[in-house]
């Protein structure tokens, strides 16, 4: 199959650092090359694939002082790809709603995976306009505020086997690992930490638009010996903190559309401790692959009572069978075949037959 995957060019594929659109966009790319598939990779020029890569600048735009207008960027993306059309049997975009027009203007097939938050005020227009723009979500929860949309299927995200170290030991610190703004609550897990009793480490990145939050709000609360706050780490640093560690905390308290890091951790044996919030049943198997609470108080009883028994072995076993970027390649192949022959015309009855298809897949 001939695939055009469109990246955001805000990150690398991979990023170097802090990123989760654009480092799934890569697993998926990467492993649909492995399968044999043609695929040309619509992203920043620092980005590295095995398939063919189609940059439009030549770095991402995050490190690029001069971008004001990152969407004007991203329409210019589009206008590759449409220059590019009658070399692909499917286009896969990763640029959110930005992406939908592409299908008004070619006869190609173009499906949309939505990686944010689909709650915002703004979205109900747009997906209105676009109803027809076949969406796959990255889980169940993602959908509910847009139960009208064209939802084709649910694909979980997935991370190669052997990129994270499994750690059958663990460490003695708890670990948070993401971005700094108010959503993801990272004072959270500063007071389940603290609660516990146990030290915390922070591997954060702080955006510009957080910086003020940062500055008011969380590095009052670093100035304890229990906390030690890292900034952002590279992957390598990353998998050494995840393996090493006695649990994730995932405290967020916003309606989380997946969650990247809860997985990473799942590959190296680490529970995950996580907020009943958007997709965390979904992802999180309670006892098995971490626990879930409801608040601060319920997250540190947990940490001081539920980790001495907790198996890492089965933690990475469970990881392997849901969340392996082989199992999410497979799976969007199975859309990529039903939208192609939908196209051309054949009869593929309703789209509820995939997602359920794929719901088994998970289980």
């Amino acid at each position: 199959m001939k695939i055009a995957q469109i990246a955001p060019l805000y990150e690398s594929v991979p990023p170097k650092l802090y990123g989760g659109t654009e480092r799934i966009v890569s697993y998926l790319t990467e492993e649909l090359v492995r399968a044999g598939h043609e695929v040309v990779l619509f992203a920043s020029g620092d980005s590295l694939t095995a398939a063919e890569l189609s940059p439009l600048y030549e770095r991402a735009l995050r490190f690029e002082g001069r971008c004001i207008d990152p969407v004007a960027l991203h329409f210019l993306l589009m206008e590759e790809v449409l220059k590019r059309q009658d070399e692909f049997d499917i286009i896969h975009s990763h640029i959110d709603s930005i992406g939908f027009v592409l299908g008004r203007r070619t006869l190609l097939p173009v499906v949309n995976t939505l990686h944010g938050r689909l709650d915002l005020w703004d979205h109900q227009f747009i997906f209105r306009e676009y109803s027809e723009a076949p969406l796959i979500s990255i889980s169940n929860a993602q959908r509910k505020p847009l139960p009208y949309a064209n939802w084709i299927a649910t694909v979980y995200h997935g991370l190669p086997k052997d990129l994270y170290d499994f750690n059958e030991k663990g460490g003695d610190y708890l670990l948070y690992v993401g971005r700094i703004s108010p959503e993801k609550k990272v004072d959270s897990a500063i007071n389940i930490a603290l609660k516990a009793g146990i030290p915390l480490k922070i591997a954060a990145k702080v955006d510009r638009a957080d910086r003020e939050y940062f500055e008011a709000e969380i590095r009052p609360l670093l100035d304890n010996s229990l906390v030690e706050f890292l900034g952002e780490v590279n992957d390598k640093e990353k998998n050494m903190l995840l393996g090493s560690a006695l649990a994730f905390l995932h405290p967020v308290d916003w309606p989380e559309p997946f969650g990247v890091a809860m997985i990473e951790a799942m590959a190296c044996g680490t529970p995950v401790i996580a907020r009943r919030r958007g997709s965390i049943p979904e992802v999180v198997d309670h006892g098995i692959t971490g626990f879930i609470f409801e608040n601060d108080d319920e997250a540190a009883y947990c940490v001081r009572n539920d980790l001495s028994g907790f198996s890492r072995r089965r933690c990475r076993q469970r990881f392997e069978i849901r969340f392996s970027a082989e199992r999410m390649a497979r799976d969007y192949l199975m859309a990529y075949n039903i939208l192609i022959a939908k196209r051309a015309g054949a009869k593929t009855g309703d789209f509820a037959g995939i997602s359920a298809d794929l719901q088994r897949s998970y289980n």
